[in-house]
């Protein structure tokens, strides 16, 4: 495997199947998908992968293995971020490294340490969830999230953008796809975003 994701072997993160360690929970309706979310996009056999996007300047290998990216001092409005990682037969993809960073809500990302960066590997649901913040504005670019997802074995890393609806600057972003665009919904003061990965596996 190359340097980009490691792939550790401590599964303590998905010890409960939902996360619950870190805090972060993955509700379940039946008929509406996790957290009352429709999925992006319902899964058909044979689905075309999730469109692959530029890491950008700011990735960094190597990042903790932790579903909870916020830290003291870390301002923002709170995001769970989750979702499903399939095949294009829609099977679920269990352990699969899906690493996530991106910027503060003043827009810098943190170069030094690994401040809102981390990965998590999906439990045999092919589930991941992250609670972080939602990223700030920067020039040239609309908010965004940066990911890799690896599943096990010699397969390909997936590098890709995940983007918010109804933003402003979405028009004027060069790299946006309306194709990588998060299902966005609230929970009391908590913003939730879905977004299911398909990977270029039968």
């Amino acid at each position: 495997m190359d340097d980009t994701i490691r792939l550790r072997s401590r599964r303590h993160v998905l010890a409960t199947g939902i996360f619950g360690a870190a805090g972060v929970m993955l509700g379940v309706k039946p008929g509406l998908g996790l957290y009352g979310l429709e999925p992006t996009p319902a899964c058909h056999d044979g689905d075309e992968p999730t469109l692959e996007q530029t890491e950008g300047p700011f990735f960094k290998p190597r990042s903790p293995e932790r579903a909870d990216l916020r830290e003291t001092g870390v301002a923002g409005r709170a995001v769970d971020l989750f979702g499903l990682v399939l095949t294009r037969s829609c099977e679920p993809v269990t352990d699969a490294v899906v690493d996530l960073w991106h910027a503060d809500d003043a827009g810098a990302y943190d170069n030094k340490g690994f401040r809102l960066r981390g990965h998590v590997l999906t439990d045999h649901e092919g589930r991941y969830a992250f609670r972080t913040i939602m990223p700030g504005l920067y020039p040239g670019r609309t908010r965004h999230y940066h990911v890799k997802i690896k599943a096990p074995g010699e397969t390909p890393v997936l590098t890709t953008q995940f983007y918010f609806p109804e933003e402003k600057r979405n028009r004027q972003d060069s790299l946006f796809r309306r194709d990588l665009v998060m299902r966005i919904g609230t929970a009391d003061d908590i913003l939730l975003a879905r977004f299911d990965v398909v990977l270029a596996l039968k």
